[in-house]
């Protein structure tokens, strides 16, 4: 559907709940907070589900929006939410709406709003709100500025084009506190994060004469670090600081001895290739999975993998 197709379609709705996606990101967040922001001003009641996964970044943006324990929604909607498997922790419901840039997309819910042209949810978002209420709020703007400048590594990923240039320059025209929201989000970080990265750089491994970066992150490293949940924001841009490196794989040690995997890379590899074999999935240069194996046998698994998508 059109933009004016779904914006007529949620004018029908009331009691709506909007749904991110697991190990959320200031996309999946912003969006939703804008979202949910923007219905109430249609004269809806509408409510994020409480992703339990929120960190203390993201957990502002949501806080006013978030659903009461007594909440009983009657209307399904779920934001840069690729597949069910990426549901945020806890939620088991079908999805009436789904709103996505994912080229992944399952196509899970019963009608969808799907621009894979777009560098992030945010511009889909943007967008949307116009139709739906002719304008766009300050605090709206600022939500969907972090959006953008998430998924876009503050406009410095592949990604960015000149449409997510002029959707940025848009927002600040509307009023999105840039300076504060690239400081909060993208400049300051907690000690434990900065001895984190440490770690993270003094054992990077290199491939194929550093055309491919691979930055491992175990359980042991994070408790040496002190580094928790609020400090993982962005750990897969780090292995894509190597200058030269065409395929960048991050590994992290979840708390069952899983491995998350995230991998970002040139125009000339497709990440989602990768993550596939892994039933995982995303964008061109950007995708992850879960592989239940040690970071240790992920790798392995991972740079077969690679070497096959990537000879």
């Amino acid at each position: 559907m059109n933009y004016r197709e779904c914006a007529r379609l949620l004018k029908q709705q009331d009691k709506i709940l909007i749904v991110t996606h697991n190990n959320p990101d200031g996309d999946t967040v912003g969006s939703a907070s804008a979202l949910c922001s923007a219905l109430r001003r249609c004269g809806k009641t509408a409510y994020l589900y409480p992703n339990p996964q929120f960190n203390r970044k993201q957990r502002p943006l949501a806080e006013a929006c978030l659903a009461p324990a007594d909440f009983t929604p009657a209307f399904f909607v779920a934001v840069d939410v690729a597949t069910e498997q990426m549901f945020a922790r806890g939620y088991e419901g079908s999805v009436d709406l789904c709103i996505d840039h994912h080229p992944t997309n399952s196509h899970y819910a019963g009608s969808e709003l799907i621009r894979d042209e777009k560098s992030s949810c945010g511009e889909i978002i943007l967008e949307l709100i116009k139709s739906l209420c002719g304008d766009v709020t300050k605090e709206e703007a600022s939500l969907l500025y972090v959006a953008l400048t998430t998924d876009t590594g503050c406009f410095q990923y592949d990604n960015t084009n000149a449409a997510t240039l002029s959707a940025g320059a848009e927002l600040l025209r509307l009023g999105a506190e840039s300076p504060s929201i690239i400081k909060d989000f993208f400049r300051k970080v907690s000690p434990a994060r900065l001895r984190l990265e440490g770690l993270i750089y003094s054992n990077m491994r290199f491939y194929r004469g550093g055309k491919i970066a691979l930055a491992l992150i175990t359980r042991e490293m994070l408790e040496q670090s002190g580094a928790t949940a609020d400090d993982f924001d962005d750990l897969a841009g780090l292995a894509g600081r190597t200058e030269g490196s065409v395929v960048n794989l991050t590994i992290r040690e979840l708390p069952n001895g899983d491995s998350k995997v995230s991998v970002r890379s040139t125009k000339e590899v497709s990440s989602s290739d990768i993550c596939a074999a892994f039933g995982g999935g995303g964008h061109d240069m950007a995708a992850g999975c879960t592989i239940a194996a040690s970071p240790e046998k992920a790798a392995e698994l991972l740079m077969d993998v690679v070497n096959t998508v990537y000879p």
